[in-house]
């Protein structure tokens, strides 16, 4: 008789939404989860989060909380996630604000979303920062340098043109499947290159 396979372990990921531009960053990504029998997301929002999803997409927290499977207050530096013995695989900042950044950089845990950031890099685990802003001064470089160095993956979202996107969900989906890639997540939101670009002339 044919044993079955086991069940897929559940992956634990933190998504943070802060309130930088681009709350549909984070959205998408709660959205790719959620439909992955394999990944437990664990959603904290900041209170400017909050503001930038109801302004950009419309959405009450309701609306929002129910993409995740579990939703942490950014104020409550108690929860799971702040601490190192509690199995995580990583975290993504999507958006992720300067202000976010450069906490992170410097070591201030004073949100939730700051402490789970620096559990993240304390413990070596993936923590991708979806960086939103432009132009960038000296302080935002040197901020992204030192969470560089301290082990974390600055991913802002380019558009990659040359998988011709035909709509902004294109442009996100694309965005977001790279997070994905660098978190080790199967998926099939945004196609692959393959090759084909004619050479220089």
């Amino acid at each position: 008789m044919a044993q079955l396979k086991p069940a897929p372990a559940v992956r634990d990921f933190v998504v943070a939404i802060t309130g930088a531009s681009g709350a549909v960053y984070g959205k998408r990504l709660l959205e790719a989860m959620h439909d992955m029998p394999d990944v437990r997301a664990h959603l904290v929002v900041s209170p400017a989060g909050w503001r930038t999803v109801t302004h950009e997409l419309g959405m009450s927290v309701d609306e929002l909380s129910s993409l995740a499977d579990i939703v942490h207050d950014a104020s409550d530096v108690g929860a799971s996630i702040a601490s190192g013995s509690f199995r995580c695989q990583g975290m993504v900042v999507a958006p992720c604000s300067m202000r976010t950044l450069a906490a992170v950089a410097h070591g201030i845990s004073d949100s939730l979303i700051t402490r789970a950031a620096d559990v993240m890099l304390k413990e070596r685990r993936r923590l991708v920062m979806m960086v939103r802003e432009t132009p960038l001064h000296l302080g935002h470089i040197r901020n992204m340098a030192t969470v560089t160095e301290m082990g974390a993956i600055v991913c802002p979202p380019m558009p990659a043109f040359y998988l011709k996107p035909r709509s902004l969900n294109d442009i996100v989906d694309q965005a977001v499947a790279r997070v994905l890639d660098l978190l080790d997540v199967q998926h099939e939101l945004a196609p692959r290159w393959t090759g084909g670009l004619a050479a220089a002339a």
